[in-house]
């Protein structure tokens, strides 16, 4: 998920550092517990075999109309969640989630069909609203979380409805209702059961991921009417001579 309407144009490229003793211990599992699985062990090798290699997971975005974004994730199995490959994935996520400045991503939105997301509102992101704003929408930092195999219930039914944005529908918005408050149970990335009582902008983020693992986008429950391109005023100032990246350079 993306911060509301605050939608950025340009993108900046990161590399991804693997410390050279989790790449020989990848090497040597051959972990093939699932189908969604079997594409990690096809990407390890990329890393050091030659050759360009355009597999998930990805370091950019999956974009909507990637069948994976419509697909209901996969449970990790419990003997995978510790492994090398798991905690490698929630590496990968984390640092594109960043790199994108998302406050929150899940499996599917890097290509790969397993429940896990993780989550994030730094305390920088204070500046980027006025103060009337951060307080209606009800926001606060939230330290880097994540969840394994999450499960979401309901904790407040009172809906409020704000301009959500996504990295997965690049370059729009427009307003989503969602629950006041939520509580996520699941496992964090060293296996151990965990719940966390989420209200407000935060509880917004969770419902957002979770969405995702089980197929939905947000333009699926969005007020239609409000659907906007995020960069429509530089589209005329600059006589539509504006283009939106989907990867960062």
């Amino acid at each position: 998920m993306h911060t509301s309407g605050h939608q950025l144009l340009e993108v900046i490229d990161t590399d991804f550092e693997i410390p050279e003793m989790l790449l020989h211990s990848i090497q040597r599992r051959g972990f093939t517990t699932t189908s969604q699985l079997t594409s990690f062990a096809r990407w390890y090798r990329g890393l050091w075999e030659k050759g360009p290699l355009n597999e998930p997971p990805y370091n950019h975005v999956t974009q909507i109309g990637d069948p994976v974004l419509r697909q209901k994730s996969s449970l990790v199995p419990p003997e995978a969640v510790t492994s090398p490959e798991v905690r490698l994935l929630v590496k990968l996520m984390t640092d594109v989630m960043r790199k994108y400045d998302c406050v929150g991503l899940a499996a599917p939105q890097i290509g790969i069909s397993l429940r896990i997301l993780v989550m994030e509102f730094k305390e920088k992101l204070r500046d980027e609203y006025t103060s009337i704003e951060y307080k209606t929408r009800e926001m606060n930092t939230l330290p880097l979380t994540v969840f394994i195999n999450p499960e979401l219930k309901v904790t407040n039914f009172e809906k409020k409805i704000f301009p959500e944005a996504c990295q997965s529908v690049r370059g729009y918005s427009a307003e989503v209702p969602r629950y006041s408050g939520v509580l996520l149970r699941g496992l964090d990335e060293n296996g151990f059961q965990k719940e966390l009582s989420l209200k407000g902008w935060n509880a917004r983020i969770a419902q957002h991921e979770m969405n995702h693992l089980n197929g939905i986008i947000y333009t699926d429950i969005m007020n239609r009417k409000t659907f906007t391109c995020t960069c429509w005023q530089a589209v005329n100032a600059n006589r539509g001579r504006v283009s939106i990246g989907f990867h960062k350079k």
